[in-house]
């Protein structure tokens, strides 16, 4: 069997922080409304000329660095975005060039915020096929660029930043990727979706009066579903590996809502000490959550060789992932 083993990790985020009193001048809001409601203090808003490449390009070097591999090594560039810097060339394109990395292939995943496990998945299956041996995996997004700042609703959700993995193959099945796990469920375009831009809604004059460049989502809805599909899938990772909750020695959810996070967790009767957060620093950056996360969890401490780590998120789509990884 071949395993795929995580070698090296890293994160970015720009230095701008757009705090909740800020925001207060921005909309009609208050920090009480937004932490009790979400649990974000602050999030991190890309400069202008900074790009989703630009963030995913400093995250991957970090985590090639710490892998100890040259960049000719890398086989595979994967990129979960839903922001790329263009329709086309991908951004993993755009990232291959930038980083130097002439030997890899590159293309880029759509999974709204499941991206990066979705991303996770796609470089496993290479891995365990034979097909690759080194593979970077990257989730980023610049939210801030599909937000509309006179919307409450949604603009205190989102920030900035990303991060990456690189995966290399591996023989012993004490150390890696344990299994992942991929659903989705079209027909939900009304709960969370960017209309304008595609060939539904080309860019005119008209899609932008009518603000349908922007992220357009329904709250209460898509909570009923996170909590739901988040805990579902989070269980089949557990069951698949003859697993029970209490082995697990860390939960890094998807950064979505404080809210989401903590109800996910009671249903799966984690207590919050095994719970990653660090969502009050960084609000909802979709493909960038989990592995801004793990870098954090890894570089605190909290994840150790050896530790159980468990993952999970919710995107558009609806789309929804787990995975369980022996680090």
């Amino acid at each position: 069997m071949i395993y795929s083993k995580v070698i090296g990790i890293g994160s970015f985020v720009p230095e701008r922080v757009l705090t909740n009193d800020e925001l207060c001048g921005i909309v009609d809001t208050s920090d009480e409304w937004i932490t009790s409601r979400t649990g974000i203090k602050e999030r991190r808003i890309a400069e202008k000329g900074l790009t989703t490449s630009d963030i995913a390009a400093e995250a991957a070097k970090k985590a090639i660095e710490l892998s100890g591999l040259n960049p000719q090594d890398v086989e595979l560039i994967l990129a979960g975005t839903i922001t790329p810097d263009m329709i086309f060339p991908s951004t993993s394109c755009i990232v291959q060039e930038k980083l130097g990395l002439k030997n890899a292939a590159a293309f880029d995943i759509s999974a709204g915020c499941s991206g990066f496990i979705y991303s996770l998945s796609v470089a496993d299956s290479f891995i365990k096929s034979g097909k690759y041996k080194n593979v970077l995996v990257i989730g980023a997004d610049l939210l801030s660029r599909i937000t509309d700042y006179t919307d409450r609703s949604t603009c205190v959700l989102f920030g900035d930043g990303g991060g990456a993995v690189v995966l290399t193959a591996n023989t012993e099945n004490t150390r890696g990727i344990l299994s992942t796990h991929m659903h989705s469920e079209g027909g939900h375009d009304d709960i969370l979706m960017l209309k304008g831009g595609g060939s539904l809604m080309p860019a005119s004059l008209e899609s932008v009066n009518s603000r349908e460049h922007y992220i357009k989502m329904k709250g209460s809805e898509l909570f009923r579903y996170a909590v739901n599909y988040l805990k579902a899938v989070a269980e089949e990772a557990i069951e698949f590996n003859n697993l029970k909750a209490e082995d697990i020695d860390l939960f890094v959810p998807h950064q979505a809502n404080i809210r989401i996070i903590e109800a996910t967790a009671k249903k799966l009767r984690f207590p919050m000490e095994k719970v990653f957060i660090n969502v009050e620093k960084y609000g909802n950056t979709s493909s960038g959550s989990i592995p801004i996360a793990l870098d954090e969890a890894y570089k605190s401490g909290r994840l150790k060789e050896g530790s159980l780590v468990l993952i999970d998120a919710i995107g558009a789509g609806l789309t929804w992932a787990s995975s369980i990884i022996r680090w």
